[in-house]
């Protein structure tokens, strides 16, 4: 796969780290060859959310907007009116916030099939800094009714989950990043709209993350091991439409429950999880995550250290939970 090293955030050595974003645009491209009916729209970002390689292989059906997100946003709402599905791409910052309001109206309120593929997202933009480290798009984008919100761990899922957006009537959002992030599923595996997928069995603690989130409680499980605590470990790519009766069916089973992603803590999964579990299953809940903060310029693992979304934040959380 293009991008594939073994070193970034959240990796070990040995660890395979690809690129989320690489994986977006092979999909376009292998769905384009396929005879999928979709057009792309990107606001003069191409190079960087790789639908450059769909424009190369597809020119006629692909537009670039220039930096006009809430237009581009208008004219995909528009063209998915003809039947054709339409791709939307743009840094997660220009994407949910300069263009929300076109998100909301013109494709919400219509319930247009438009996909809406941000890349960008999250602490990993690093260098690039506080205005375009997007922490609150999860939040800002599941509170548009009707719309689909997806958060995918590596690019194995990225890819299916492309895929999977492609195939689901409605309006879909897909949050991916700059950075590469460490593999986590295998070559079996099979991503499905509104599922999540248990990583690792414990009987303590239920640690629950999306998108590097997960990476990083599956790091924070073995922290845990190393104590005699044993943590269970919750995949959650669909943030809306969420897999309610697994998060419960396994909340019941733990004592606590400690949820983590590259995102403000409040409004994204966090929310999600403490919004279900205080209506239907009250119970000790922590959420690691940004706490109510921008970010700033910097290297992708030293944001993250700074702000507390690592293994060792998740392992104390865990135990503070217990």
């Amino acid at each position: 796969m293009a991008g594939m090293e073994t070193a970034g955030v959240g990796g070990k050595v040995g660890v395979v780290m690809d690129s989320l974003r690489d994986a977006y645009g092979d999909t376009l491209v292998e769905l384009g060859n396929e005879g999928a009916n979709i057009v792309v729209f990107d606001a003069d970002l191409a190079g960087s959310t790789r639908t450059s390689k769909f424009a190369k292989a597809f020119p006629d059906r692909f537009f670039n907007m220039g930096a006009a997100e809430q237009g581009m946003v208008a004219a995909a709402a528009g063209a998915s009116t003809t039947g054709v599905v339409p791709f939307v791409s743009t840094f997660a910052m220009f994407a949910t916030g300069r263009a929300y309001e076109f998100v909301r109206q013109a494709v919400g309120v219509g319930h247009q099939n438009v996909k809406i593929v941000a890349t960008h997202a999250g602490l990993t933009v690093g260098e690039d800094g506080g205005t375009h480290q997007c922490l609150e798009d999860l939040a800002l984008m599941r509170m548009i009714p009707g719309m689909t919100v997806l958060s995918p761990a590596d690019a194995l899922e990225t890819k299916q989950a492309i895929r999977a957006a492609y195939a689901h009537k409605g309006p879909v959002y897909v949050r991916l990043t700059r950075d590469k992030f460490p593999r986590i599923h295998a070559e079996d595996y099979r991503f499905q709209i509104g599922k999540a997928v248990m990583m690792r069995p414990g009987t303590d603690v239920l640690l629950v993350g999306c998108g590097l989130g997960t990476s990083i409680c599956l790091a924070a499980a073995d922290l845990l091991a190393a104590e005699g605590i044993e943590a269970t470990v919750l995949h959650c790519p669909t943030i809306k439409l969420f897999d309610r009766e697994t998060l419960l069916r396994l909340a019941k089973a733990h004592r606590a429950v400690v949820t983590c992603e590259e995102h403000q803590a409040h409004g994204g999964l966090g929310g999600v999880v403490a919004e279900l579990l205080s209506e239907a299953h009250p119970m000790p809940l922590r959420r690691v995550g940004v706490q109510d903060q921008f970010g700033q310029s910097g290297k992708p693992e030293k944001l993250l250290e700074a702000y507390g979304v690592t293994p060792q934040a998740v392992a104390a959380a865990a135990k503070a939970a217990l």
